[in-house]
Formats: structure tokens, C-alpha cells, sequence
């Protein structure tokens, strides 16, 4: 069995960050250890939430996990609110890389347009140098605009997308997609870049026209497993981005209309069901 380590908040309420990461990982067959940046008592879209920064006992657990032999195959990193936590987990990575470890780094840091309200420029920066280590990075158009420092392009064309992965690439990711990206009218899916073939690739499907909170740590956190399962690039992104879009329809037929997540619980069979592609 596969073990990934993922390195990101909880949100006790709300359904993202690690509350989709474990859950999902797992029903993929998939062993995965949690190394938890804070806790909080809802995400950030509802009033008055509580966070407690754990930034301090990272280095404690992992240097436990290492006393005890414990290693991975993967690593995945989410949301990190400081430029601190940045520099750790890099560390972090070295300690447990070897030439077989997947390093995917999801640098959850702004959308349309902007960065969250608790981070600049300069954190953005630093994303970068989290980005520089990893295998696949998996930024919005606004996340790899902040990376790169190409301008943020609202409507953009195909080349738009072309450039900003290979100005991903340069900063030293060997697979860099972008998500969000709509190559045609009524579609959105993803387009990445194999910086070793140098090659693009691509998956669209159907827009929903709906948006909830969460949906892109559910679409990282499937891409991230599906290539820890050994999922080519382009079935990567179809398991990941169909299975994401398949949560949004699911709740959209719900009728307490839960705006703080999607009901991803639900689908979770046809997620399971989907992996037979990798074996295609």
C-alpha cells in the first residue's frame, strides 16, 4: 500500500483542507498520515472562527516519525499560513525525500485576482520557493500569476496558459497545472506542463455553473492520489477534475443547499469506481 504524508490546516467544519484530503486519500486505497499547520473551528468564509497556529510542534512530530523510521512515498502540501511554516516544511521534505518520493505542492494562496487577505507578495515569494521543489504544483491563474509574476488575466487565451507553465517550469517544477482553465466556451478543466518531455496536457469537461467553497483541495487532493496510484498525466486530470465536478452536481440537488461545502460523501463510491481508469 501507497503512504502519503499531507501537510495542511484542519478546519474542523466546512469541508476542505484536511477534512477532504484524509477521507478522500484513504477511500483511494491510499495510507495517509496527516501533519496538521493549525486548527480551526470552521474555514475562513464563516464569522468568528477560531484558529490555533501549530507551526511549532512540525518539527517535534516529524522528528519523531524519523526516530521511528517512518517514511513515504508522497508528500502534499496545502494551505500554509506563514512564510515560517514555508521554510519548515521545506525542511521537512528534504528529511523524507528520496529519488522515489512524489513531492505535490497545492500553493492555496489567493483566486480571482488576489490574495487571501492574510498574505503579500512577499509570502507569495516564498510559495515559490516551496514550488521550486516539487515535482507537480497545482496553482489557480492567480495563485501562478503571484508565482511567476506574469500579469493575472481575467480572459486569456491558450498561449496566456502556455506561458504561465512554462514560467512555472522555470522556476523549478517538473510538472506544473494550472487549475480553472477554460480552453473552450461551456468548459473548464486543467492544463500542465511536463517540463522533462516538454509536452502539454489537458482535460476539460462541462462547467457547472455553480462555485462552493473546498472544491479545490477535493480536486488536489484526488490528482495527488491519483498519481501516487500511478495514473498517467491526462487520467490524472479526468479522475480529479470528473470527480470534483460530480460533487458540485451532487449538491446542487440538495435541498438544504449547503453553502459551506459540497457533499462529497456521496459520490465517494463512484470516486472508488473511477480508479479502474488508471489500470487503462
Amino acid at each position: 500500500m501507497k503512504r502519503i504524508l499531507t501537510i495542511q490546516d484542519i478546519s474542523c467544519f466546512g469541508k476542505c483542507s484536511l477534512t477532504v484530503a484524509l477521507p478522500l486519500l484513504s477511500s483511494m486505497g491510499i495510507e495517509t498520515a496527516i501533519l496538521p499547520t493549525a486548527v480551526l473551528s470552521t474555514h475562513t468564509l464563516f464569522q468568528g472562527f477560531t484558529c490555533k497556529d501549530l507551526s511549532d510542534q512540525l518539527k517535534p512530530i516529524t522528528d519523531h516519525w524519523k526516530q521511528e523510521g517512518i517514511t513515504f512515498d508522497a508528500i502534499y502540501t496545502g494551505y500554509l499560513g506563514t512564510e515560517e511554516e514555508i521554510d519548515t516544511v521545506i525542511g521537512i521534505i528534504e528529511d523524507f525525500r528520496d529519488e522515489n518520493t512524489l513531492v505535490f505542492v497545492d500553493p492555496a494562496m489567493g483566486d480571482n485576482g488576489k490574495l487571501y487577505p492574510a498574505f503579500n507578495e512577499h509570502y507569495a515569494k516564498k510559495n515559490a520557493d516551496l514550488c521550486a521543489v516539487a515535482d507537480i504544483v497545482d496553482p489557480n491563474i492567480t495563485e501562478a500569476s503571484f508565482l511567476t509574476g506574469l500579469p493575472y488575466q481575467e480572459a486569456y487565451t491558450e498561449d496566456y496558459v502556455k506561458e504561465m507553465l512554462l514560467a512555472l517550469a522555470a522556476i523549478g517544477t517538473k510538472t506544473p497545472i494550472l487549475t480553472g482553465v477554460s480552453l473552450w466556451e461551456g468548459k473548464t478543466g486543467a492544463m500542465g506542463y511536463d517540463a522533462e518531455k516538454k509536452e502539454f496536457f489537458h482535460y476539460q469537461n462541462d462547467r457547472i455553473p455553480a462555485a462552493f467553497h473546498g472544491t479545490g483541495d477535493i480536486f488536489s487532493s484526488v490528482l495527488a492520489g491519483s498519481f501516487v496510484l500511478g495514473a498517467g498525466r491526462t487520467k490524472a486530470l479526468k479522475i480529479a477534475a470528473d470527480y470534483t465536478a460530480l460533487t458540485i452536481a451532487e449538491t446542487l440537488k440538495n435541498p438544504e443547499k449547503p453553502w459551506y461545502g459540497v457533499d462529497f460523501e456521496a459520490v465517494i463510491p463512484e470516486l472508488i469506481e473511477s480508479l479502474k481508469w488508471i489500470e487503462q
